[in-house]
């Protein structure tokens, strides 16, 4: 992994943005002397993306859309919240009463959406929580509600970690788990190591070192063991990550949840494909100015840091924590479940229609988001058939 932007003939940062970069390397900088030279790269990632004021995530750069680093589902289009509105009422309405948490709630877009769609369908939640650390982002959640949907927002709390006391209804997780701190771990003839940052020269390097976490070993050997019994091997050199951190939260959800649904939509795959041996590089991923590359030491905070979800260690997580996995599909599947198509068909503009395609198509189809995408449900004290995986249900491949 070098770090030559030429490499990947990315746009270089205007001043501002450099001397951004610079306070938070300066600031991870002291961390890792401080730590003796090197820090798990899970610590650099979260310094990376949440240091506060600093951090890719809680400094207020645009992340979000086509002027941002890359595009999410709720902003490609309208009908995919309006879609998850379905999912959520058939939720609130067989609790009887209940609230919504959105747990890293972006530009806001999902929020507006969902609201109105909620309103329209007469099931709107008690409270609409969002959880949110970015102060600037959470003005610019704000501000939309306040343009699309002003009716709706003295509904609207903002939060800066999940209630601590039983609460009824909703999560949702739109893009969560892939930007939280993984671990990376390589593998060797003689075992595995794991992927510490260093600085050195100037620069951000990496180094060796052992497994931070009797965690790490565990599920390593358990991967290790799986892959024999179907007669392979993880090849010497082979690189991945583990996210830790996903399956906590998913754990925190699950202490607090007295009855409903967590709802999480990211990409990844169920373990056994995840750490496929030809994977050998892992998933790790970088977004700048919609482009993609692999290097997470370079500028920090100017750029998102993602890797793929194992979604098996968070069924596995879920479960260990008393939630039912109440559902696992493809994102296609679970939006075409959710009136995908009947809603599509409510546009009477010819225009708006062609537009209203081409959406379905970035959100559906296997080469865009359709495939790669995956719908996860665990539930609690929830006695009813989730709409959205009446399609296509796929957790015996978890």
């Amino acid at each position: 992994m070098s770090h030559s932007p030429n490499l990947f003939d990315l746009p270089m940062p205007d001043a501002e943005a450099a001397a951004h970069s610079e306070r938070l390397a300066t600031l991870i900088r002291m961390e890792i002397a401080q730590a003796g030279g090197c820090i798990s790269f899970a610590r650099y990632m979260e310094l990376a993306l949440y240091a506060p004021g600093l951090g890719y995530y809680s400094a207020g750069a645009r992340k979000f859309g086509a002027a941002g680093d890359f595009v999410t589902a709720p902003e490609i289009s309208s009908l995919f919240a309006r879609c998850l509105a379905r999912q959520v009422a058939q939720a609130l309405r067989a609790l009887g009463r209940g609230d919504i948490i959105e747990a890293g709630a972006g530009s806001g877009v999902m929020a507006c959406d969902l609201l109105r769609e909620l309103e329209a369908l007469d099931c709107l939640p008690e409270r609409y929580f969002i959880l949110e650390v970015s102060a600037s982002l959470r003005a610019r959640q704000r501000a939309l509600l306040q343009e699309r949907a002003p009716q709706l927002l003295g509904r609207v709390t903002w939060l800066d970690e999940l209630p601590q006391t039983p609460w009824r209804g909703v999560v949702l997780a739109n893009e969560l788990p892939d930007a939280m701190p993984v671990h990376l771990f390589r593998m060797e003839h003689d075992g595995a190591s794991e992927l510490y940052v260093s600085w050195h020269n100037d620069k951000f390097t990496w180094r060796d070192g052992a497994l931070s976490h009797a965690a790490l070993q565990e599920r390593i050997t358990a991967i290790v063991a799986e892959l024999r019994e179907q007669g392979e091997e993880l090849p010497s050199g082979y690189r991945s990550e583990i996210n830790l951190a996903a399956e906590g939260w998913v754990r925190s959800i699950a202490a607090q949840l007295e009855a409903g649904l967590l709802l999480i939509i990211d990409y990844g795959f169920p373990r056994r494909e995840y750490y496929h041996p030809q994977r050998a590089a892992g998933t790790l991923l970088c977004h700048y100015r919609h482009r993609a590359h692999a290097d997470p030491l370079l500028w920090p905070g100017l750029q998102d840091i993602t890797a793929h979800v194992d979604f098996t260690a968070l069924a596995e997580a879920a479960s260990g924590a008393g939630l039912h996995v109440a559902g696992y599909t493809t994102q296609a599947s679970f939006l075409i479940a959710c009136g995908l198509m009947d809603l599509a068909a409510q546009s009477p503009d010819l225009r708006q229609r062609v537009e209203i395609a081409q959406q379905i198509k970035k959100l559906t189809l296997p080469g865009g988001m359709g495939e790669l995408f995956k719908a996860i449900a665990f539930t609690r004290a929830l006695d009813v058939s989730l709409q959205g995986f009446a399609l296509q249900d796929l957790r015996g491949r978890l």
